[in-house]
């Protein structure tokens, strides 16, 4: 047998060992899309290099449209949804320096609803979203995906427990949510419905598409006022993250998952405790990154820019040294001295390495905490810390084992360590390829790497 020929045999037993050695398991995302971002400690990587970005919230792309001209798939396409409008939302955005938008995927209102009596799906709305990721990827702009409301706005949990006969409107009525088991059913088969679609322009799965940055469960959970324990302590919301999110990897492996979180506690002296303590919800293993939404003039809060920045230091703190996860300061704004307030919280994602924030929120329109392209505010503080954060080149911590760089320790890792052991050639990292540690690559750490895929 020539040496060619080994080692493509070699290379199949490899395969063989790797997906077929009884009880392995090998997550699908495991084999790297490109263009999907991932994780790596406390850093986000977009295709084996860091990702730090800078961008917003427009919650309602999804309203583009009339909203009521579906009887046929041609209305759905030319009226129910505005193409055009979408692209140039997109568009300005992109020309803006946006690298990531949060937008809502929820509603149960009939204009525009994609759930708007229980358990039955608009298709006509769903259409309009895969153009809405469509535009995304043409403009290169991430999407996060957010699946639910807390609060009332275009119905929210509110209607989930009006469909199960419960009421809403206060915290302890909304607590229900997360243990009922009706709405719980309801919204696992919302989760359904929508992570595994099939985008109907690419005939491509949502699992695949790069651009989807993440899914996130809810915007601004919490389980308030049931109890000072649950206040302080946050079992029962930490309980329904991690059902909700091993549902969500179980369909998507590829995507990372965010919990949409404010990020209030007594400790911070940032709001009160209600049930959604900062850390001990982001610890969930289903959860890839923190968030936090800081707005420090309001009323309740109180902050002025200089404890408004302290604030934000400890939640990356926090994130970053306590659960070890990429941080992103996902909404904020203030109703005064903007630029001060915006340029103080920048220079702590900026200076302490956070992975990227959204401020809320970008629109056709300019006022209160609204900001269209061409405001004055885009130009004089997000367009500089835009083009910093697009420009970082801080240094993607190596992981032992992700011998291919892509940011996940898997097969294809498994059967370039074969291979280099039959050639004995190229020069290799020894961080990364030395996993026993003793100053050599050979056949222990073969079974080193076996061994963290087993596990």
């Amino acid at each position: 047998m020539n040496k060619k020929s080994f080692i493509m045999l070699a290379f199949i037993i490899v395969l063989q060992l790797v997906c077929f050695t009884p009880g392995m398991r090998i997550n699908a995302a495991s084999t790297a899309i490109s263009g999907i971002v991932k994780t790596n400690g406390t850093s986000f990587i977009l295709d084996g290099k860091a990702f730090r970005f800078a961008g917003c919230n427009n919650y309602d792309l999804f309203t583009y449209g009339d909203g009521s001209n579906d009887a046929t798939p041609e209305d759905i396409e030319t009226k129910y949804m505005n193409k055009t409008r979408i692209d140039e939302m997109m568009s300005n955005m992109a020309s803006d320096g946006i690298k990531v938008v949060r937008t809502w995927g929820f509603s149960h209102e009939t204009w525009h609803g994609f759930e708007s009596q229980k358990g039955v799906y608009n298709e006509a709305q769903f259409m309009l979203f895969d153009y809405i990721l469509e535009s995304a990827k043409k403009h290169n702009i991430k999407v996060i995906i957010v699946l639910e409301n807390y609060w009332e706005a275009y119905g929210g949990i509110d209607t989930r427990l009006e469909w199960e006969g419960l009421p809403g409107v206060t915290h302890p009525n909304r607590a229900a949510f997360f243990t009922n088991t009706g709405c719980k059913e309801q919204y696992k088969n919302y989760i359904k419905h929508f992570v595994t679609r099939i985008n109907h322009y690419t005939n491509e799965p949502y699992k695949n598409d790069p651009a989807i940055f993440s899914w996130e469960l809810m915007n601004e959970p919490r389980y308030q006022d049931v109890s000072e324990e649950e206040n302080l302590q946050g079992t029962t919301l930490r309980a329904w993250v991690d059902e909700m999110g091993k549902l969500i990897k179980d369909l998507d492996p590829n995507h990372m998952v965010s919990t949409g979180l404010e990020g209030q506690a007594a400790k911070y002296g940032y709001g009160a405790n209600a049930g959604n303590p900062f850390v001990y919800i982001h610890q969930s293993p289903y959860i890839d990154f923190t968030t936090a939404h800081p707005y420090p003039d309001e009323g309740w809060a109180g902050l002025n820019p200089e404890q408004a920045a302290k604030l934000v230091a400890t939640w990356i703190d926090e994130s970053h040294n306590i659960v070890k996860k990429p941080f992103v300061m996902e909404e904020f704004n203030t109703h005064s001295n903007k630029e001060q307030y915006w340029t103080a919280m920048y220079e702590q994602i900026e200076k302490l390495n956070a992975s990227g924030d959204l401020f809320w929120a970008y629109a056709s329109y300019s006022g209160g905490f609204y900001l269209t392209h061409g405001d004055p505010l885009l130009k004089s503080v997000f367009a500089p810390h835009a083009e910093k954060m697009a420009k970082d080149t801080t240094v993607i911590p190596a992981t032992p084992g992700d011998l291919n760089g892509d940011g996940s320790v898997d097969a294809l890792d498994f059967a370039k360590m074969k291979m280099y052991l039959l050639n004995q050639n190229g020069s290799v990292d020894m961080d990364i390829w030395d996993l026993n540690n003793d100053g050599q690559i050979d056949t222990l750490d073969l079974v080193s790497l076996k061994k963290i895929l087993l596990n």
